[in-house]
């Protein structure tokens, strides 16, 4: 696991139509509205491969930019890496879940050079497209600096469909929140752990009415949701949330209101 810090966003907007009486009791905010969210990575080894999941927002974006993101919490996407012994260099791929600045940003340096010089990014098509023709909503998230020095240096792959990493990891695309967001299926230990990202960010987000209010198409989110939980029960897949500062991972079970969390665990336990 690799922590890269948090950031905070506006309760509301972060669960969109629900009301605060209700998202309230399940993740709380401050005396602001603001909810407190991390910027939780991945790193996986599979082999010969060292592929990181996301990369936070890195540390080149502009204080007059950030002020508004309340950024807190110890943790950097370089010291968290030096904590496991992984040099920037060893990474071998990076899946990009989306080009969001807070999934991205650690990408590229300030001068432009690439973070992992020597990595695979993994992109989907129309989320680059997406990137480049950013609709109304969604430009102020994607910044170029995060992105287009993957392709001037050879290192971005784009996927159309689902897609195979490695021999453990299996790249799906969904198209609520945003169009072609990758959610990775590792498989580890004959258990699947699956890296949500902004399909379901927090642990709170398991109900399907609670979505963001920064989903381009709601409806699809609570249709893909569906199917996918429905999916995760059958086969006990185990929920990683990248924006959640509480709850690490999950698993979880249908009950009269539908699936909900079963067990609360950390990636440790997981592991073992």
């Amino acid at each position: 696991m690799i922590e890269t810090g948090n950031f905070k966003l506006d309760g509301g907007a972060i669960f969109g139509v629900v009301p605060k009486t209700m998202w309230s009791k399940v993740y709380p905010s401050d005396e602001n509205n603001l909810i407190n969210l991390s910027m939780r990575c991945l790193l996986v080894v599979d082999g010969k491969k060292k592929v990181l999941i996301d990369n936070g927002l890195g540390e080149k974006l502009d204080p007059k930019f950030l002020q508004y993101y309340f950024l807190n919490g110890d943790d950097s996407l370089d010291r968290s890496l030096a904590a496991v012994g992984v040099k920037p260099s060893e990474i071998t791929d990076v899946v990009l879940s989306h080009l969001h600045f807070d999934h991205c940003g650690g990408s590229t340096r300030t001068d432009g050079s690439l973070t992992f010089p020597n990595a695979t990014h993994w992109v989907s098509s129309s989320q680059w497209e997406s990137a480049h023709a950013p609709n109304r909503v969604e430009r102020p998230s994607f910044l170029p600096s995060n992105f287009d020095p993957l392709e001037k240096h050879g290192k971005l792959k784009l996927i159309d469909a689902e897609a195979k990493l490695s021999k453990n990891i299996r790249l799906k695309l969904f198209y609520g929140h945003t169009d072609g967001l990758i959610v990775p299926f590792i498989s580890y230990n004959n258990k699947t752990l699956v890296y949500l990202a902004d399909l379901i960010p927090t642990s709170a987000h398991i109900p399907l009415s609670f979505t963001t209010a920064y989903d381009l198409y709601p409806l699809v989110t609570i249709e893909e949701k569906e199917q996918f939980l429905t999916e995760a029960v059958e086969n006990n897949y185990t929920m990683f949330f990248e924006h959640d500062v509480a709850v690490q991972c999950c698993t979880l079970q249908q009950t009269p209101r539908g699936v909900r969390i079963k067990d609360t665990l950390s990636l440790a336990e997981f592991a073992k």
